[in-house]
């Protein structure tokens, strides 16, 4: 008889909902972490401290509430990074709290050190005192996340040339600061440190960025950030970054060179798989350390799943949990739906970002016809309250069986607002229902009615032109 019938690699947001899941319906659960990192990259240097510093940052500097109060408004005049990180080391420590008591209220063995194969059912554990210990299990579940990608050409230091692992170790809020890569990250943390007055200069070699998004949205989002005295570098790749004892200095393959007081690499993520001796258990992963899964995230060998970022895309924390409940379900026998198509995307720089289903783009390459309807905060009494004049609601809609194709906010309160798109698009429900649903006044949610009126406007004048 093995130790356990479900052992769980990884402590982050697939490793958690794998093993509660499966304590859930009786099994003997362990999951294996260092002890510094329980909950993961998500919890210690990925999603909550990101967000977390977002939200700092917005209420210390003032930033939302300019429009109100004037272009001057700072609640406080000089940022610390300890005023920026006492908020997050206080969240982040609750949320490990919660973590360790949601484990041990339903049994799941914590065992503190990292594990690697010794077979297909077998995982020597390496505790915190340098020694080893054997852990079976019938089920085994990958879940050990991912880390920033490096360059290897870059001497990091973890100081002034850093990761997005590490940006909460600046002494102090950087006057200048190069971010290379226009990615999710990238751009989240450009939005915050340009909010807090530094001066940004984004470097990405593609020709612009986030492109999965909706066109509008990004050119709204380049002009705000524009405004807080972003610079970009589309189309630009980093030869070489130096060092010196004032700073630093990017030189690009064009021959631009920008000086700075920081750098951060924003260049993917690389999977968290070398050092778990993968094919001991008759596995491998690619090189970007990712570990390929089917329909149920079960690997190459049927009793080993993989959850997370660790098997790439889509890599959210979101996704992640639902995955981890997925698959222990699946483990243990356990009838379970196939995760829906739809998921949200949220994105949270300053404005946030918050998108579901198609892009006009997509739909227009597509040869699918639609219709659009727009509310722009500026017109909601919500919107003139809160003094965000700059946000909207995009919903796509089909003309024929007006469905729902896809919505897209900017804005204020963007991902908790996409969850009613969401709603309504995954069950099958059209423009009509918001049309005529009664929305709470005022509040930004009423966007939906405006932009629903104005899509079936759009509609309705061209069948009177064929009547």
């Amino acid at each position: 008889m093995r130790d356990f019938d479900l052992l769980v690699i990884g402590s982050g947001p697939g490793g958690q909902k794998a093993a509660i899941a499966a304590a859930k319906l009786g099994r003997r659960v362990a999951v294996v972490d260092r002890p510094d990192m329980v909950g993961g990259v998500s919890i210690h240097t990925g999603t909550i401290p990101s967000k977390t510093l977002r939200e700092a940052v917005l209420y210390l500097t003032g930033l939302t509430q300019r429009d109100l109060y004037g272009q001057s408004y700072r609640l406080k005049e000089d940022i610390t990074v300890a005023d920026l990180t006492a908020r997050t080391q206080h969240v982040v420590s609750r949320e490990v709290d919660v973590i360790r008591n949601q484990l041990s209220r339903n049994h799941v063995s914590l065992f503190a050190g990292t594990g690697r194969f010794v077979d297909d059912h077998t995982v020597a554990l390496r505790e915190v005192t340098g020694h080893d210990r054997l852990l079976s299990a019938d089920t085994i579940v990958i879940a050990t996340g991912t880390r920033p990608a490096r360059p290897a050409t870059v001497e990091f230091d973890e100081r002034t040339i850093l990761d997005s692992d590490n940006v909460l170790n600046l002494e102090r809020v950087p006057r200048s600061m190069v971010i290379v890569g226009a990615g999710v990250i990238g751009m989240e943390y450009a939005s915050m440190f340009a909010a807090l007055g530094s001066k940004i200069t984004v470097v990405e070699q593609r020709p612009g960025m986030l492109d999965f998004c909706d066109v509008e949205v990004i050119e709204s989002l380049k002009y705000h950030l524009r405004d807080l005295a972003v610079t970009f570098r589309f189309g630009e790749t980093v030869a070489a970054v130096e060092k010196h004892p004032k700073g630093t200095l990017t030189i690009l393959e064009s021959g631009k060179k920008i000086p700075a007081d920081a750098v951060m690499y924003s260049a993917g993520r690389q999977g968290l798989t070398d050092e778990l001796d993968l094919d001991k258990a008759g596995l491998s992963a690619d090189r970007r350390g990712r570990i390929t899964v089917d329909e149920h995230y079960r690997t190459e060998v049927p009793h080993i799943y993989a959850v997370g970022d660790v098997i790439g895309f889509p890599a959210l924390a979101a996704t992640s949990m639902e995955q981890g409940r997925t698959a222990a379900y699946h483990a243990c026998g356990e009838p379970v739906n196939r995760m829906h198509d739809l998921q949200p995307i949220g994105i949270y720089t300053i404005p946030e970002i918050s998108f579901i289903g198609k892009t006009e783009d997509q739909l227009t390459e597509d040869c699918v016809p639609f219709e659009v309807g727009i509310s722009r905060y500026r017109e909601l009494a919500r919107g003139q309250i809160i003094g965000d004049s700059h946000g909207m609601l995009k919903l796509l809609v089909s003309p024929e069986d007006r469905k729902l194709l896809g919505v897209h906010c900017f804005g204020t309160g963007a991902t908790e607002l996409i969850h009613i798109g969401q709603s309504v698009m995954g069950c099958g429900g059209t423009v009509d229902y918001l049309v005529d649903a009664v929305f709470n006044y005022p509040t930004l949610a009423e966007s939906y009615k405006v932009a629903a009126l104005d899509a079936t406007n759009k509609i309705r004048q061209i069948d009177r032109l064929r009547d």
